[in-house]
């Protein structure tokens, strides 16, 4: 049965039998697009289905890997339409380049023509534009714009001269080497490439395509392990060779030698050929079984305490609100009168705009703007919101630490002072925590803050420790936030009642 099947082609590089055609690389273009490949598909048989085939062959890999050519620009030419190299991969002025570009009638200049718009942008803030020549000055391409039409290929071609050029030699080795090892079967001397030269500035000459095989050792049990299959190294030889990798079992019995072919540059690391075993043995062949480690995933307890807290918060006719993490220093600072310092805030380095500038330290300002977006709102406008505060905290590896805070606002004609101390009372009878300093209870004492208004303002304590505040909130402080009524705030930090 091995027999019949079709042994995968082995691609060669051949030198011709003439003079080698070249393609050289000047030193100001190298400062542009700087890398250059080619090569030449000799005694090609286009038809009318191979010929749209490379076409769009060209089309689907400049959109691609060549990252719509801004890495690579593929240029085809008619070789016989060409003088005999040297090719010159040169740069010139915008203003001197003239030429007839593909599929047009005429000769249009680079910097008026509206049908080269489409990818000048790439190298319009350039000083120079890279340019292909022949010997005899006739321009092959303008790399990546477009390709020149004296030397267009056509059905009746023969003779390809292929050149890629761009900004990475890996993706031009890649891209050239696909388009040849793809077409070369339609060559008279099949899967086989005419070789060019290359010479780079520095004076080095490549030639190319590469065509490069390479070898890679891959243990059995590794892919037995990774797919989750029990299979012997030969079996597993056999379903990469069907992969078009050429495998065979060495060594130790265990080890398996995998030959990667041109065509397959995406195999990079052990893992793609794992990922190909696997594709070779069929994903709904694996046998599915449960893992040994038996796990039952849990909520953090912080996110389930949040959970119940919300749900509660709107029973109690509050709405939640969602505001952003980050803030600009007025919101947590000049506009609560206090200096940035006391803050200890988390500052972006650099901030994309004013309202973002550093992590915010108290939820308050976030209800506060939300409450002057919703003045049109009826009265009372009661908002809450239960997330995470940052700061600065030198004690942990990231130099910041972040605590799970709730804010509470009543915003209406009255303070509604009673209706925030309601509030805690209920938040704190969902805690199970009772009011009275014994046995882990709660108290609220009398405090001052350039937030509140004075005598309007009290800290709460709960088992024995500060968890936040609540009061009404200064006129200074509403008047920064736009608003024009009074408001009662209540801000606690959670974690302690986990």
């Amino acid at each position: 049965k091995s027999d019949l099947l079709i042994k995968p082609p082995v691609y060669k590089r051949v030198m011709p039998n003439g003079e080698i055609q070249k393609l050289i690389i000047t030193e100001e273009t190298a400062k542009i697009r700087p890398y250059a490949v080619a090569a030449v598909l000799r005694n090609i048989k286009f038809t009318k289905d191979r010929y749209d085939s490379f076409i769009e062959l060209q089309e689907k890999l400049h959109q691609n890997i060549c990252r719509k050519r801004t890495l690579v620009a593929i240029g085809t030419h008619d070789l016989d339409t060409l003088s005999v190299s040297p090719f010159t991969y040169h740069s010139q002025a915008p203003s001197d380049i003239k030429f007839k570009p593909l599929n047009k009638q005429g000769v249009y200049s680079c910097t008026t023509d509206n049908h080269l718009k489409h990818y000048l942008h790439i190298i319009e803030n350039k000083p120079l534009y890279p340019v292909i020549y022949d010997s005899n000055g006739v321009i092959l391409s303008m790399p990546p714009v477009i390709n020149g039409s004296h030397s267009k290929i056509t059905v009746n071609t023969r003779n390809v001269f292929i050149e890629c050029t761009g900004t990475d030699f890996t993706k031009a080795k890649i891209v050239l080497d696909v388009i040849v090892t793809m077409f070369s079967e339609y060559c008279e001397n099949q899967f086989t490439v005419e070789a060019a030269e290359v010479v780079f500035p520095n004076g080095k000459s490549y030639t190319f395509p590469e065509l490069a095989y390479r070898k890679e050792i891959v243990r059995a049990d590794l892919i037995n392990k990774k797919v989750g299959i029990r299979e012997t190294p030969e079996n597993i030889a056999k379903l990469l060779t069907r992969m078009y990798l050429k495998s065979e079992v060495i060594g130790d019995g265990n080890q398996i030698e995998i030959e990667i072919p041109p065509t397959r540059s995406d195999i990079i690391h052990a893992c793609d050929i794992v990922e190909d075993a696997a594709i070779a043995y069929g994903y709904n062949n694996i046998q599915m079984t449960l893992p040994k480690t038996y796990t039952i995933a849990n909520q953090l307890p912080l996110n389930k305490l949040t959970e119940l807290l919300r749900h509660d918060m709107a029973a109690a006719g509050f709405t939640e609100a969602l505001t952003f993490a980050l803030c600009s220093q007025e919101d947590i600072a000049d506009k609560l009168g206090l200096d940035i310092s006391a803050t200890k805030a988390v500052h972006i380095s650099n901030p994309k705009t004013a309202e973002f500038q550093v992590a915010r330290t108290t939820l308050l300002p976030g209800l506060l703007k939300t409450i002057a977006a919703n003045r049109k709102m009826p009265l009372p406008l009661k908002l809450f919101e239960i997330s995470d505060i940052v700061v600065k905290d030198s004690s942990r590896d990231v130099g910041a630490r972040n605590y799970r805070h709730l804010c509470a606002v009543y915003y209406n004609k009255n303070p509604g002072f009673e209706i925030i101390h309601g509030l805690l009372d209920r938040i704190m009878q969902l805690l199970n925590v009772p009011p009275g300093e014994k046995k882990g209870g709660y108290v609220i004492k009398a405090s001052e803050g350039p937030v509140f208004f004075p005598g309007r303002c009290a800290e709460i304590f709960a088992r024995g420790q500060s968890v936040g505040k609540l009061g009404v909130l200064h006129p200074d402080v509403i008047t920064k936030f736009e608003l024009t009524m009074p408001c009662s705030s209540l801000e606690i930090n959670i974690e302690p009642f986990l």
